[in-house]
């Protein structure tokens, strides 16, 4: 039932952000989307490494 349930807030949240997010007129350029991009592969390692700390850990 539980599973039900973040499905379907999930769906309504797609349904909701989705037509805001194709109506603004957010635009990044690539030297924005460059210096983002350097921080996603650390951050992600990070999180992985959390959460097997989390995971072993307790």
């Amino acid at each position: 039932m539980t599973v039900l349930v973040i499905l379907a807030v999930l769906f309504i949240a797609l349904v909701v952000i989705i037509p805001v997010v194709e109506r603004s007129n957010f635009r990044m350029s690539n030297e924005q989307m460059g210096k983002l991009g350097r921080w996603i592969l650390p951050l992600l390692v990070v999180m992985v490494i959390i959460q097997l700390v989390m995971h072993y850990g307790t």
